[in-house]
């Protein structure tokens, strides 16, 4: 008897990395003893066949190696459940993340994870970054859930063996993993909405000579003209909400094969920016702002295993962003007059290295360059470039249940301008990161500590009448403390973690008013000082057709203005940030029938210190979504904020309240 022994032990994901996984392979002796002793193999002995060879594939039980680091997912079935449209609309869920929203449904989103702030939250597509060297930030409602497979968020670094420099550069990180296709289809979906919104989408799925790939196109109109009404000590408003219209157009393919993958990308919109709603005129002004996106990208990623240990990933982006932000109508009077266009262009490369001359030691370095232009035609405003370099070491042990990560990250920018004030002096930080963990049978603890900073944006250090040149890097250190605990069977499965932290930022940069109300600048003012709670538990069970699932998250936190001991805010909670926030999500699902209802409560908040009064109040946001399955149509009915709550992130943005979707899809 002839025995042919395949072996693979890293499963490659679909974007070019590999999670890798521990396998034990059936001993070939013992599949040839079996085999030698079946009555079958017997009867073929006393009968004259002819000798034939049997080729057999090992048996590979497999596991996926729990991650040392802090880490929260959501995939598959469970992400397709949420009532949600947009990666904003998923992370709320997590523990430990604040979602700010300007209002409306063409309204800016933001994530800021453990009150670090948008700026030091990286996100990643398919393992490269998305950037906006402008502003710093990412506008989360711009991408949507129809193309992704998971969204994990991982607080201080997600440990790969192999890991490009610019993943260590983050105090957390958001990534966004695209679903590989499996086989061929085309689907088709429509859906219709309160305050006059209509979807649609096509995606096609194609599998050829090893290639996968999807191409996904999707159409989005809403008016957003949704009731309202704005209650406090001195008034009671109701009105209907006006410029918070959106329309928008997106496209995106991508394509993988083994350790390769691309992925194209572009999005074009035109929305009305909702302002502040104001007494008595809160439905009168429907052109108060607004803004034209045109943004697009291209990115290639592939990785391989060589033989010996070694593995080499190498990434490559180029993106082009137009933005145009216009208040210059006629009826406008409270706000100033402006019809400014931008342009930013942004090209990327990175290379990684990993050795892994023993089963229990890795080691990665990697170098990340990246060079971006800024042009506007706002007055006294030149073409601004800005080469961006990192460098990274990185260690990786594990040895009788104990692992060890430890990081060395080096950046350097350097800006290049043609004003006659000049660019701002280069900027060079080493930053270290160590994380230790210990695992004994179904429990791990973990201990880490981070270092980081972020540079000062192009609009922070060039903006025209605001920048400043002198701005320090705001720096953060974080410290963390956890555990995590996971129990199952082939019928039901239940994890809990739980993180006590503790954050620091010095050298916040913030926009004050030094020269009077109308001249503001940037400053490096402020300090704060955050610990705080984050806590998950999760159960599934699945007795025959049915299946339930349990998500709970709640984070408790203090987050103190520590800037100035004589000041009277000195030690108080830094505005926006609630002490107390939780979710529950549950989920019951028969065949192809599911039912989701889910809760999210944000405690109170404060958001100003000129009256400890000034506070937004705290809400619970349930949402329902109803999902049925017959051949190869689905139906969903979603019901957001269910009892209609009147609630803000920020004050006097009104967000919608009960609103309701249906939506059809049919696949071939």
């Amino acid at each position: 008897m002839k025995l042919i022994s395949r072996h693979h032990s890293i499963c490659n994901d679909g974007i070019g990395h590999s999670r890798r996984r521990k396998s034990t392979p059936i001993c070939a002796a013992a599949i040839a003893l079996c085999v030698a002793a079946s009555p079958m193999t017997a009867a073929a002995n006393t009968d004259s066949i002819p000798d034939t060879a049997n080729v057999l594939k090992t048996v590979v039980v497999s596991a996926k190696r729990r991650p040392l680091a802090t880490a929260q997912d959501l995939s598959g079935a469970e992400l397709r459940a949420l009532s949600s449209t947009s990666i904003a609309d998923a992370l709320k869920y997590f523990a430990g993340v604040q979602i700010k929203d300007y209002g409306g449904l063409g309204g800016l989103k933001t994530v800021n994870v453990r009150s670090l702030g948008a700026q030091h939250v990286g996100v990643y597509i398919d393992g490269i970054r998305i950037t906006n060297a402008q502003n710093g930030t990412v506008d989360l409602g711009k991408y949507s859930l129809s193309t992704l497979e998971s969204v994990s968020l991982y607080n201080a670094n997600k440990l790969d063996r192999c890991q490009s420099a610019s993943e260590f550069a983050s105090g957390a990180t958001v990534y966004l993993r695209t679903r590989c296709p499996t086989s061929d289809s085309v689907s088709v979906m429509g859906a219709i909405g309160s305050f006059h919104t209509y979807k649609g989408r096509v995606t096609a799925q194609m599998i050829s000579l090893g290639w996968a790939g999807f191409i996904d196109g999707e159409y989005l109109k809403s008016k957003g003209d949704y009731k309202f009404r704005y209650k406090s000590q001195y008034e009671d408003t109701v009105g209907i909400r006006r410029n918070s219209d959106i329309e928008y157009y997106r496209v995106e393919g991508a394509l993988f094969k083994n350790g390769f993958s691309t992925h194209i990308y572009c999005y074009a919109s035109e929305r009305g920016v909702p302002g502040g709603i104001v007494r008595r005129l809160s439905d009168k002004y429907i052109n108060v702002g607004r803004e034209w996106d045109i943004d697009w990208f291209a990115q290639a990623s592939w990785s391989h295993r060589f033989a010996g240990g070694h593995q080499v990933l190498f990434n490559a982006k180029y993106t082009q962003e137009y933005l145009r932000y216009c208040t210059d109508y006629p009826e406008n009077q409270n706000t100033a007059r402006v019809n400014n266009h931008y342009h930013q262009k942004d090209a990327y490369a990175a290379a990684s290295y990993a050795f892994t001359p023993a089963s229990w030691i890795s080691i990665n370095a990697g170098y990340d360059a990246r060079m971006s232009w800024l042009t506007a035609d706002l007055r006294n405003f030149h073409l601004v470039r800005r080469l961006d370099q990192k460098a990274v070491v990185a260690l990786q042990a594990e040895y009788a249940g104990v692992r060890l990560a430890a990081s060395m990250l080096y950046q350097h920018y350097r800006d290049h301008t043609r004003t006659h004030v000049g660019a701002a002096d280069p900027l060079s930080r080493f930053t270290p990161s160590v994380t230790l963990g210990y695992s004994i049978g179904d429990l791990t603890m973990r201990v880490w500590y981070k270092k980081i900073f972020r540079a000062p944006t192009l609009n922070d250090l060039y903006y025209t009448q605001v920048g400043n040149r002198n701005l320090k890097p705001e720096y953060t250190r974080q410290f963390n403390l956890g555990a995590e605990y996971h129990r199952g069977t082939s019928l039901w499965s239940a994890s809990a973690q739980a993180d006590f932290y503790i954050n620091s930022i010095d050298n916040r940069i913030v926009c004050l008013p030094l020269k009077g109300t109308y001249s503001w600048s940037m400053m490096n003012y402020g300090k704060t000082y955050c610990r705080g709670l984050n806590a998950t538990v999760s159960g599934r069970y699945s007795p025959g057709a049915w299946r339930f699932s349990l998500l709970t998250s709640i984070t408790w936190q203090r987050d103190l203005n520590r800037t100035n001991p004589e000041s009277d805010s000195y030690n108080r909670p830094i505005c926006y940030s609630p002490t107390l926030s939780y979710g529950l999500t549950g989920i019951a699902a028969w065949r192809m029938v599911s039912l989701t209802v889910s809760n999210l409560h944000v405690g109170e908040r404060m958001w100003s210190y000129a009256d400890p009064d000034d506070v937004l109040k705290p809400y619970d946001n349930i949402d329902l979504k109803l999902t049925a399955t017959w051949w190869k149509a689905t139906a969903s009915v979603e019901i957001n904020d269910l009892l209609d709550e009147q609630y803000e992130h920020v004050p006097r943005y009104p967000m919608p309240g009960r609103s309701f979707t249906f939506s059809l899809s049919i696949s071939l």
